[in-house]
């Protein structure tokens, strides 16, 4: 028996030896359509090649492509584990021409493929035709189908359309009859939703452009899209008539069995089939980027988590079981998706996680449904106000409750669920209408409700395709935007990093079929993402699919800024004290900055000592990675939460590198663990290196670190580099030697100093070059010794001021000293004359005359200083008027 990797390796290989390129499943998170919740085909990873927006090296591929569906418009989630072929993750076998062959080459590949090499019975298989495509009948009557198992189908059942416009085609589907002993009939009759014949290929003819008005005209290249479910094809071809006994699907099955002892195919089959496939989609989830979480893709991720834990304790598991089987899904698939594999642990830890803290709230969600239930009629349905409260207070979603009064043969008044769900809305405008700054922007409520929350992409991927939802400018939406205006434009899903948590907006471009507009920065305000941008060309409209493209090397530099903030935290803490906790920060492309507490200042080899071991982990090139957890469960882990912030039900701790040795740590203990949304880098290494600029005063008891990190830290050593190599040319030395050149120096320009200030003072004293200094004169009994300077400095008139002060013994002393562009003056008074006449007296009337205002100091020594010296004669006359007493 052919297993389902070998029947999914037998038609790669087909279609690659006849031409086809064999290219990767692309991930479940579509990046080229924002319509997409998840990628639900195969065709999704191509659909810029089939409208002809994109080119690639080759024009025929085929892909074995992971698919979900279990949100928006695709949504099989309500009926997995109950019927024979629904799934949340199925994967999707295809064949693809872009504009190469069509029709007569794409109808034998399938007959031949399905007939030779799967070796199935021809004589079993009919199939089905657009009702007006006799090309495509003429084509199946050649391979040998006979006419009477051609079927015309007239309805859009054989017609795909991309959407109200674009591409579109017929299709051409296959189907296998399983026998009279099944009901059901053919496709096209009254008995087709039967079990009996059942389709296992489906061919898109890509070969119409149909417009606004209902025209349609032939596409210049025409395509083929080809689909076939490897569950249902895996089925046929083990002899079975359910997708959940082929072989992959009962390994999951049995090894669920065998954790909760509970056999696989009695009463409780259903629980372990809906386990076995939900499964497989969170996995494959968590594994492409998605966690769990209260909002868009993540929401549905929960719920489909949630479905499968109730399974699980309906089959009496009293300890998380969904982590305990991720070993058999990587076994069984991780040969054909690695991705399985490099992300088993992170998947086996959010199943675990998630389980650990919904089992409390299923526990309590039960018990109240069970008291509700109690109260009613037999049969009534749960009143919608029971529901609602089951979903606000537990967490549980509509379905989960819906799919758990199945079982009991009851329903959800679901009009009495919508009224309560729309009182709490009315209920939380009001509250946002009170709530301060952005009370008057209503538009962000309005859109929050008509759309929901914006969901970022940007930990994956710097490029991604959104849909414009709004166009906002001063608060009001707008219908375009032309070239030159500046606005906010809200997209349903964006790789934009907001401004929060210490880190900058992204910058980037959002183009669209009519125009472009450049992204300045993007802010956040009741979980929307506002594009705060110029538009540069044309024009941009609500409604329009958008290209979103972040700027790479600014956002790769604030990457490696906001990771290395991380790791200086926690080397902070190692070498001052757990005191140390972050008081704030900033991630911005050219620098980082960090506050924290501390109560003085760092010394030199506090911060070497920092600044090293941060590049010790950087070198270390340990993986960064993120895990999603409460926040009493992060801190209980130990993760370093920002002072001040408010976190939601939910946080992301992001940990980076690996304590070795003895120390605070043992071997394997992670080095840095704190909560954070922020964007970082895969690993510690892509930071490059890290300098610290300094430590300085932010504010009372809060240090700042200013640093660089990657080429910014690099040019600003190559420069200081470039700096020392000149500075040791100037001084004749080798860059070794210049610390020691360099105080020997200053010792020797001190001496000089010191010289120079003794040789003005005894100049000074002497009077003057080649001239002798005046002698006192007397003024009202006091001995008043006056004199005007050149040669000397403000800072050389105390030392003189003193040394006339001894040689008078009793007197006063007023110096004036011509600095060459103003004057500084100083006045001295000996102890014994100081009752009688104060120094600062004689400073101000002398820097009057100078063209100064005011001066001071003590009774005995004064200084003060003026525009000009020339008027020196007359300061000491205005001195000498204050010594008169006049």
């Amino acid at each position: 028996m052919a297993s389902l990797n070998d029947i999914r390796s037998t038609f790669l290989e087909y279609f690659r030896r006849n031409g086809h390129e064999v290219v990767p499943s692309s991930p479940l998170v579509p990046r080229n359509d924002p319509t997409l919740m998840f990628t639900n085909s195969g065709m999704v990873q191509f659909k810029n090649l089939f409208t002809g927006v994109e080119r690639r090296d080759y024009v025929r591929a085929t892909t074995a492509q992971k698919c979900v569906r279990a949100g928006g418009k695709h949504n099989d989630l309500d009926n997995v584990g109950y019927t024979a072929r629904h799934h949340t993750f199925f994967e999707m076998l295809g064949n693809f021409s872009f504009g190469d062959y069509f029709k007569t080459e794409a109808i034998p590949f399938a007959w031949e493929l399905i007939t030779r090499d799967f070796g199935i019975d021809a004589k079993r298989l009919l199939t089905t035709v657009y009702h007006t495509d006799d090309e495509a009948f003429e084509i199946w009557k050649k391979v040998g189908v006979p006419e009477d198992r051609i079927i015309r189908i007239a309805t859009s059942d054989n017609f795909w359309q991309m959407g109200p416009t674009g591409p579109c085609g017929p299709c051409t589907e296959i189907f296998y009859d399983h026998g009279d002993h099944i009901w059901g009939g053919p496709p096209g009759s009254a008995e087709e939703d039967g079990d009996r014949f059942i389709e296992i290929w489906n061919v898109v003819f890509m070969q119409n452009e149909q417009f606004a008005d209902g025209s349609m005209v032939p596409l210049d290249m025409q395509s083929i899209d080809t689909g076939m479910g490897l569950e249902r094809i895996g089925a046929l071809l083990q002899g079975k008539h359910d997708n959940y006994d082929t072989d992959l699907m009962r390994a999951l099955i049995e090894a669920a069995a065998h954790a909760t002892s509970v056999d696989p195919d009695g009463p409780q089959k259903v629980h372990h089939r809906v386990i076995a496939d939900h499964l497989r989609s969170c996995s494959f989830l968590i594994a492409d980027g998605v966690m769990p979480s209260n909002e868009g893709r993540g929401y549905v991720l929960r719920r489909i988590m949630r479905r499968a834990m109730r399974h699980a304790h309906l089959l009496g598991a009293k300890d998380p079981l969904m982590h305990r089987l991720v070993p058999s899904l990587v076994q069984q698939m991780g040969q054909a998706y690695p991705e399985l594999g490099r992300a088993q642990a992170l998947i086996t830890e959010t199943l675990k996680l998630e389980e650990e803290r919904f089992k409390t709230t299923l526990d309590r969600g039960l018990k109240l449904l069970d008291e509700e239930l109690s109260g009613l009629d037999e049969g009534a349905a749960l009143p919608g106000a029971a529901a609602f409260k089951l979903y606000d207070t537990y967490g549980f979603p509509l379905d989960l409750t819906q799919d758990a009064l199945r079982e009991k043969g009851r329903a959800v008044d679901t009009d009495g669920f919508d009224a309560a769900m729309a009182e709490q809305k009315a209920k939380a405008r009001a509250a946002w209408s009170g709530s301060g700054e952005q009370a008057d922007a209503a538009i962000w409520y309005d859109l929050v409700e008509q759309h929901g929350v914006t969901e970022f992409l940007g930990y994956d991927t710097e490029i991604a395709e959104g849909q414009v939802l709004a166009l906002v400018r001063e608060g009001a939406g707008v219908d375009q935007a032309g070239v030159g205006e500046t606005l906010a434009i809200v997209v349903n899903q964006t790789p934009f990093y907001a401004e929060s948590g210490g880190q900058v907006g992204d910058t980037g471009m959002v183009r669209t079929a009519t125009g472009k507009a450049r992204v300045t920065d993007t802010k956040k305000i009741a979980g929307l993402f506002l594009h705060m941008a110029e538009v540069t060309d044309g024009t941009i409209k609500p409604g329009q699919g958008a290209e979103l493209e972040v700027d790479h090397d600014r956002r790769t530099t604030i990457r490696a800024n906001h990771s290395a903030t991380h790791l200086l935290h926690e080397a902070l803490r190692r070498a001052l004290g757990d005191h140390v906790a972050q008081r704030g920060s900033l991630n911005a492309p050219d620098r980082l900055r960090f506050d924290f507490s501390h109560g003085k200042a760092l010394s030199a080899e506090d911060l070497a000592r920092v600044e090293r071991e941060v590049n010790d982990f950087i070198r270390q090139n340990a993986p960064v990675e993120t895990r999603i957890m409460t926040p009493d469960a992060a801190r209980d882990l130990g993760a370093q939460a920002l002072f001040g912030e408010k976190y939601g039900d939910e946080v992301r701790v992001v940990s980076m590198g690996t304590l070795a040795g003895s120390g605070k740590g043992a071997d394997g203990q992670t080095y840095s663990l704190e909560l954070c949304g922020g964007t970082h880098v895969r690993q510690t290494g892509d930071i490059g290196v890290f300098v610290a600029l300094g430590d300085s005063a932010s504010s009372a008891g809060v240090r700042r670190i200013e640093a660089l990190t990657g080429l910014a830290a690099f040019d600003y050593l190559s420069g200081q580099d470039r700096r020392v190599a000149a500075l040791a040319q100037e001084m004749n030395a080798t860059p070794a030697e210049l610390l020691e050149r360099v105080r020997s120096l200053k010792d020797e320009r001190r001496k000089l100093e010191n010289e120079v200030a003794q040789l003005r003072r005894a100049l000074a004293m002497a009077g003057g070059a080649g001239q002798a200094a005046p002698e006192a004169r007397e003024v009202n009994g006091i001995a008043f010794h006056a004199q005007a300077l050149s040669g000397v400095t403000g800072k050389d008139l105390a030392g003189l001021i003193d040394e006339h002060k001894a040689r008078l013994g009793s007197g006063a002393v007023l110096l004036i000293a011509d600095t060459g562009d103003k004057a500084a003056v100083a006045a001295g008074v000996t102890e014994d004359l100081v009752g009688r006449v104060s120094a600062v007296d004689l400073v101000r009337a002398a820097v009057e005359q100078l063209g100064g205002k005011g001066g001071g100091g003590r009774p005995d020594f004064a200084q003060g200083g003026g525009k000009d010296a020339a008027n020196a004669e007359a300061a000491i006359a205005a001195a000498e008027t204050v010594l008169k007493g006049e």
